[in-house]
């Protein structure tokens, strides 16, 4: 065998190796939950809370949603469908001393993000105003307006009204496979492209014929 050829069969190695490479390193996809997500009024929109309902304190005026949906993780959670409208929803309350107002909105969300053998109980969002003490967390406010409610053993909110009977915040299913989903992705990636290869591909590409044009040159030396 020729040093050139041996140049040859380093290169297809080297691409071999490096697409496995790049496979292996691609990171998996987070599975999915089946959660109640908590929600802030924030300029007139809804803000995912930093914290949980048993130690948010909402002050009056404030709104607070809370929607029942499948969602991989925060930046995928979905929305109430209800506006965090405080003067709508607490319109008929006034405040009194020693309290505070907070409307607050409970969305059960679609039956396609219902747990098997289970439908959300309404269609439309509940709201409600809660009026709690000064001190009053979003979970005192939630109580005021939605029971019962059901809380796991690390204070996770699990339930509204009863809905889901049962399970907290589990893992539904996994993403389909990193690899499988590439080869699926492939074909339209190309479409939108004109055709053209991903520039992963052409860089990966790039770097491994680089590889190989210096194996060849230095066997040319050495000849």
């Amino acid at each position: 065998m020729t040093r050139r050829s041996t140049a040859a069969g380093a290169l297809a190695t080297g691409a071999a190796g490096l697409l496995l490479a790049l496979g292996a390193a691609a990171p998996a996809h987070a599975a999915g939950y089946r959660y109640w997500s908590f929600w802030e009024s924030d300029a007139g929109k809804w803000a995912y809370a930093t914290q949980g309902p048993a130690t948010a304190r909402p002050a009056d005026g404030d709104a607070i949603g809370f929607r029942f949906a499948l969602s991989e993780d925060s930046a995928d959670a979905t929305r109430p469908t209800a506006a965090p409208d405080f003067a709508a929803i607490c319109a008929d309350v006034g405040k009194t001393a020693g309290t505070k107002r907070i409307a607050v909105v409970v969305d059960f969300g679609t039956p396609k993000d219902a747990p098997a053998g289970e439908t959300p109980p309404k269609t439309a969002p509940t709201t409600g105003c809660a009026r709690v003490a000064e001190n009053g967390t979003g979970a005192d406010a939630l109580a005021a307006v939605a029971t019962p409610l059901r809380y796991d053993s690390s204070a996770m909110l699990c339930g509204i009204a009863g809905y889901p009977k049962q399970g907290c915040g589990e893992a539904v299913a996994d993403a389909p496979d990193v690899t499988a989903t590439a080869a699926t992705a492939a074909p339209k990636a190309a479409e939108e492209d004109g055709g053209g290869p991903s520039l992963g591909l052409l860089v990966g590409g790039g770097a491994v014929l680089a590889l190989g044009a210096a194996a060849v040159w230095k066997s040319r030396r050495r000849a």
